[in-house]
């Protein structure tokens, strides 16, 4: 939800934002027309309302002439009160959705255009060179017999996957390396729920144009989540929040539900584009002057996990139209695939400014007042990452190197073999 004082004072920035992202700058209008529209409404409601109470405390002093006419008078206003209510009520609910079809204002820096405008901020690390020829990341999983597709599909259908012996330990060693790295930095672990009520979905943001990538389960009126930001954006929902020493800061493992609606005959081999994985995720309720930093924060823990796996990255700066609604900015890394001879998402972290905060009811004292916290999310680790692994650490005869910084989750092991 966008700040209604921000669009009155600043239209014209909350317009370019909408034409960065390729919206309708005319939803800016609109806004500001159902504001003026619910303002209207409510002043007229409470005006009545005010001359209803003025009008009943004069029944008691009026002659028992005079009685009639202001009792008739008393009945004829309560029913004007009424339907100005109902007027004020129905501006209301025309503002909220006015408010709810503006996506959150992208800050300075942020490109312009959709998913190929991004702008590349950096390469770190070089991809390798193989004396070779690489097999695919499931080739190599299935030699290690790390991941079992065919029967994952058997038993609930397709992007569906068994991950299985080394290829189940050596996700949980990316994951427990993930939280430690996070519990170092400040981080309180958390394992959350993975079906949330509908306000909290909504409250940040994912009920918007791709609501189809979301599980629903009528029969409770539930969501399964895409990750655990849903959940630990709604931890402090209707809260005031201490951020005087500093951001909250959350580590979520869970696992993560998404359709992939729409990705038809994508990355339809392995595991780069399922419905259900595992995912560290990094979660930071802070003050808007401080949330900036906090995002640089977050990427360079990211960065930091990228490192420790030895992985060839770079770094994109997201463009407006791809950011998603809570976002104002959005950092991806991306892992190379030397088989695909592109980069895959591994990571990516949003600032979402005050967008979460506000629609969820998070505040925080300041100044000696209440006002709208920030909200900031990261990927620390994520099963996609085994991807990347497979395919940059491969050897000829088959057996998988081990990075160091692993290797203690991993019983000291160094790499593992194929099955025989």
């Amino acid at each position: 939800m966008i700040d209604i004082r921000f669009v009155r004072e600043n239209p014209d920035a909350v317009r370019e934002s909408q034409r960065r992202r390729g919206n309708d700058e005319a939803s800016v209008d609109a806004l500001l027309a159902a504001d003026e529209a619910r303002r209207s409404a409510l002043q007229a409601f409470e005006t009545a309302r005010a001359s209803q109470k003025e009008l009943s405390r004069s029944i008691g002093k009026a002659s028992p002439e005079e009685r009639p006419a202001v009792l008739a008078e008393a009945k004829e206003l309560a029913e004007r009160v009424k339907e100005l209510e109902a007027a004020a009520n129905e501006a209301e609910q025309e503002y909220l959705q006015a408010n709810a079809a503006i996506q959150n204002i992208v800050l300075e820096g942020v490109p312009a255009g959709g998913e190929e405008d991004y702008e590349v901020l950096k390469h770190v690390g070089e991809p390798r060179g193989f004396d070779f020829e690489p097999k695919d990341h499931l080739d190599v999983a299935e030699a290690l017999d790390a991941i079992d597709m065919a029967r994952g599909t058997k038993v609930s259908g397709s992007r569906f996957y068994y991950l299985k012996g080394v290829g189940a330990r050596l996700e949980l060693a990316l994951l427990t390396m993930a939280v430690d790295q996070a519990e170092a930095a400040g981080f309180t672990m958390m394992t959350t729920p993975t079906l949330v009520n509908p306000d909290i979905m909504a409250g940040t943001g994912f009920l918007g144009a791709h609501s189809d990538e979301i599980y629903y389960l009528p029969a409770d009126d539930q969501y399964l989540v895409g990750t655990s930001e849903v959940a630990l954006a709604g931890y402090h929902k209707d809260e005031i929040v201490d951020l005087s020493n500093g951001p909250l800061r959350y580590a979520g493992w869970s696992s993560c539900y998404r359709r992939e609606a729409g990705s038809y005959g994508k990355d339809t081999r392995g595991i780069i584009r399922v419905h259900q994985f595992n995912k560290v995720e990094m979660f930071s309720y802070c003050r808007v002057e401080e949330a900036e930093e906090e995002h640089r924060r977050f990427l360079a823990w990211e960065e930091e996990m990228l490192a420790k796996v030895e992985l060839p990255y770079r770094v994109i700066n997201t463009a407006a139209g791809d950011l998603g609604s809570s976002a104002a900015q959005k950092f991806d890394c991306e892992a190379w695939l030397p088989t695909q001879n592109r980069f895959m998402e591994v990571t990516s972290t949003s600032n979402c400014t005050t967008f979460q905060a506000r629609r969820l009811g998070i505040r925080e004292r300041f100044d000696g007042e209440t006002r709208t916290a920030a909200t900031l999310n990261g990927t620390l680790a994520t099963t996609r990452w085994l991807v990347a692994l497979f395919e940059n650490h491969q050897r000829p005869d088959g057996s998988l190197y081990i990075p160091e910084a692993l290797r203690p989750y991993l019983g000291g092991r160094e790499s593992f073999e194929p099955v025989a």
